[in-house]
């Protein structure tokens, strides 16, 4: 697969990802590659596809030289997400993107073609216990809860650069399709990810049930306390 440098164009949001929680599953490439549109390819490794739910806090959502906002700088955000190329390229494709604030889900939707939606949600920490719960309120979409509580367990990871924890978080691209079908790719850059193996508590999650494919089992789970972030505007690439 192929890595891009980073854009010479200045980068142009910013932002924090907090208490973070990785929750993946295993899945079959053929069932997640008829939800995909064209031009953009399921990523596998060792055969099989990941879906993943991410649970996490935004802080600090800012433009470039433009200073915080209250009440709009940070929100609650919830994925769900699965690993894709397009032209060689790796990256992440977004179903859904949940999100506490309703000014940065319209946003987003504009001028990043991304399926941010309205939603509820509940947030607590205890220690190094996050709960988390989430109720998809987006008119005409359809709905979604998601509740659970996880933490961090054991010492700092240095992922190997071939490791599966490599694999399904080192991605510095997202991709997204406007309305007519056209492809974009976003870049992002940061710092390796600060992870941590993680255990936790999944008491409810309907995000995958719109598309037809069961997240079944014990997932894979990895934290990150926090990650500062840098992105750019998108580029068309299709």
């Amino acid at each position: 697969m192929t890595k891009l440098p980073l854009p010479r164009t200045p980068w142009v949001l910013r932002m924090t990802w907090r208490d973070l929680c990785f929750m993946h599953w295993r899945t079959d490439p053929e069932a997640v590659a008829r939800t995909l549109p064209a031009g953009v390819e399921v990523d596998t490794r060792e055969g099989e596809a990941w879906l993943g739910a991410v649970p996490f806090r935004m802080t600090g959502v800012t433009p470039r030289f433009v200073p915080e906002v209250p009440h709009l700088s940070a929100f609650p955000e919830l994925n769900l997400r699965t690993y894709v190329t397009v032209d060689g390229v790796p990256g992440v494709w977004f179903y859904s993107l949940d999100a506490a604030q309703p000014v940065a889900v319209r946003l987003a939707r504009r001028f990043f073609h991304l399926p941010y939606f309205d939603a509820r949600m509940w947030v607590d920490q205890e220690g190094q216990v996050t709960r988390y719960a989430s109720l998809r309120t987006h008119r005409g979409e359809p709905p979604a809860r998601f509740a659970a509580a996880y933490r961090p367990v054991g010492p700092a990871l240095t992922p190997a650069p071939q490791s599966l924890e490599a694999w399904l978080t080192d991605r510095l691209a997202l991709y997204s399709v406007d309305s007519r079908g056209r492809v974009y790719r976003g870049r992002i850059d940061h710092i390796a990810w600060p992870l941590r193996h993680a255990e936790g508590v999944i008491a409810e999650n309907t995000l995958a049930d719109s598309l037809g494919i069961p997240l079944e089992g014990e997932p894979h789970l990895l934290h990150a306390e926090h990650l500062e972030v840098r992105a750019w505007w998108l580029e068309r690439v299709r």
